[in-house]
């Protein structure tokens, strides 16, 4: 089932064409935030399924592009990310390591990436396969850590490059508001039946930039969720991104259009608010490593634009 919020964050369910509310089989609920309601229904989900299929198969839908989409996961209470968790040709497998965001950094199919007045050498933005969790996980082993799967979504981690102190910048450059677009939907994972087989592309402005499989995965999904639940207890409702690949990785500006699609989790599309109106160059990592240059693609206009001193 693909499941979404929508407007007023109702529940309702996308059936391939349309919007179908569901929020009547869930309405004896009262939860005080929509991630409550999304969060119950997750632990409770043998009891909901069938009435959730039940609303949609009897509900009349409307067409996507006359809602306004909502976060399919609202506000986790732990986003965990991997880090370099693809091979990318390399021989050996990279020590395995992540990152957390935080939940303010969630925004929707629709919103904006808004980029924010610091001093980052470049903004980019990571296409990611993320795991929804389906029950308390700690100290869960590889060998289980799929059952501990509820369902998968799109996710974008927006990243801000370069910022000073370099050496005590990660937390600064990951966890920005608006910095972790997810959705459009939450794809159970019935329907996700090979998810380490599954193509992720990203497109700005049409043009395809990044463009992989999650089976160059360094660390597996399983793999990831034992490493993620051995360091702290993942909860019902708390995703764990599982990693891009690098060579396509490009500055995103103001009125870009970004678009991810993983497999068949539906297309997510955000706009890039820049009000500083900052240019870099229009180039891959990929790019400039083929033309023997080394470092972020140079900012061209704008605020903190480097100056050339000349001799």
């Amino acid at each position: 089932m693909k499941l979404l919020f929508f407007n007023d964050f109702r529940l309702g369910v996308f059936d391939g064409d349309s919007v179908v509310d569901v929020s009547g089989a869930v309405a004896d609920l009262s939860p005080a935030h929509p991630q409550e309601l999304l969060t119950t229904v997750i632990t409770r989900w043998s009891e909901f399924q069938d009435k959730i299929r039940e609303a949609a198969e009897q509900g009349t839908g409307v067409p996507l592009d006359s809602v306004r989409v909502r976060p399919p996961v609202p506000r986790p209470l732990n986003i965990d990310c991997m880090a370099r968790n693809y091979i990318e040709g390399a021989t050996e497998r990279p020590p395995i390591n992540g990152f957390a965001k935080t939940p303010h950094s969630i925004v929707g199919h629709g919103d904006r990436m808004v980029l924010p007045d610091i001093p980052a050498t470049v903004f980019e933005g990571e296409a990611e396969l993320a795991v929804v969790i389906g029950r308390r996980a700690h100290n869960v082993s590889v060998d289980e850590a799929m059952t501990y799967v509820f369902g998968y979504t799109n996710l974008i981690d927006g990243s801000a490059r370069g910022i000073p102190p370099r050496q005590n910048a990660f937390y600064q450059m990951k966890s920005r508001e608006t910095f972790c677009p997810i959705g459009p939907f939450l794809v159970t994972a019935d329907e996700v039946p090979d998810p380490q087989n599954l193509p992720v592309r990203l497109w700005t402005n049409g043009r395809l930039m990044q463009d992989f499989n999650t089976d160059d995965m360094a660390y597996s999904i399983a793999e990831s969720i034992a490493f993620v639940s051995s360091l702290h207890t993942l909860e019902p409702g708390d995703l764990v991104a599982t990693g891009t690949t690098h060579g396509g990785l490009h500055p995103l500006m103001d009125g870009d259009l970004v678009e991810l699609e993983v497999g068949n989790l539906g297309r997510l599309r955000i706009d890039v608010q820049d009000d500083l109106k900052r240019t870099w160059k229009r180039e891959t990592r990929h790019d400039r490593a083929l033309a023997g240059l080394q470092g972020t693609p140079p900012q061209l206009s704008g605020k903190y634009t480097p100056v050339t001193v000349q001799a």
